[in-house]
């Protein structure tokens, strides 16, 4: 299933994201309830995708990211970031970084190099902690796209990566959340992002260093993980700036595309 949180008028609502077999077109079909918290039901209700305006999948309480989990990305990065490391690199991204597809990307005025960096993402389905690996899809509700948007010189002045990442925008979610994959699917997914359509990164989640259930077992032995939180599992090679006026896109193969352009911070 592709479930979509959007905004139709005055309303916010969840809905089934389905494909007219007849036209191709694609429609929402609204939900009651939440999808993340009971029982969803249909209510009969039905629009245009195109008439409605997608937002973030979830509003999870934190975003948890890994860093440093593609062998060349580390390798383009080493002098900021160093080398790579036994275990997860971890580090967290305010809830109010996140934003949806076709939402703006704010350039603060405080840094001088905005970077894209394109990634597959995970959402919880139930609060879990010291999640064993072999039970590392009980706790996936499904996975999204991602754009770990970085502000690369405050990234390397500040010796750690708060400031940098965490920034109000700087992690678009979208367009929907996916369920049904097995973890062995979402490991081998082509990961692409465009800036104004020419392509910057181009790698597949098979890249992995840390695979899926390596990552949800090390989070959370250290830290509880609540339904809808967002766990971010790398980018590949190829990331680089995005100035104001352009559009950086991030597609995850199966799971769609997220577009968002850059504009000045008022």
């Amino acid at each position: 299933m592709r479930i979509a949180r959007f905004a139709a008028g005055d309303e916010v609502g969840f809905g089934l994201v389905e494909t007219d077999t007849d036209s191709g077109e694609d429609f929402v079909a609204r939900l009651t309830g939440h999808p993340l918290l009971g029982d969803i039901k249909l209510t009969g209700e039905r629009a245009k995708l195109s008439d409605v305006r997608l937002l973030s999948p979830v509003l999870p309480t934190k975003v948890v990211c890994i860093g440093k989990n593609y062998a060349e990305h580390v390798e383009e990065m080493k002098d900021i970031t160093g080398e790579t490391t036994d275990e997860p690199v971890v580090f967290l991204k305010p809830s109010t970084a996140v934003t949806g597809p076709g939402d703006p990307i704010f350039h603060p005025t405080v840094t001088e190099r905005v970077d894209f960096e394109g990634e597959m993402a995970i959402v919880i389905s139930r609060p879990c902690r010291e999640v064993p690996r072999e039970r590392a899809k009980d706790v996936i509700f499904g996975y999204t796209v991602a754009n770990d948007v970085t502000a690369r010189d405050l990234q390397k002045t500040d010796k750690q990566w708060t400031r940098a990442k965490g920034f109000d925008s700087f992690c678009p979610i979208g367009p929907w959340i996916t369920t049904g994959l097995s973890i062995e699917e979402a490991e081998n997914l082509r990961v692409t992002t465009t800036v104004d359509g020419e392509t910057r990164q181009d790698g597949r989640t098979s890249q992995f260093i840390h695979d899926i259930p390596g990552i949800i077992s090390y989070v959370t032995s250290f830290m509880t993980l609540l339904p809808g939180d967002v766990v971010l599992t790398g980018t590949p090679a190829g990331v680089g700036p995005v100035q104001v006026g352009q559009e950086v896109a991030v597609t995850v193969e199966g799971l769609g595309t997220i577009a968002n352009r850059v504009v000045h911070r008022d």
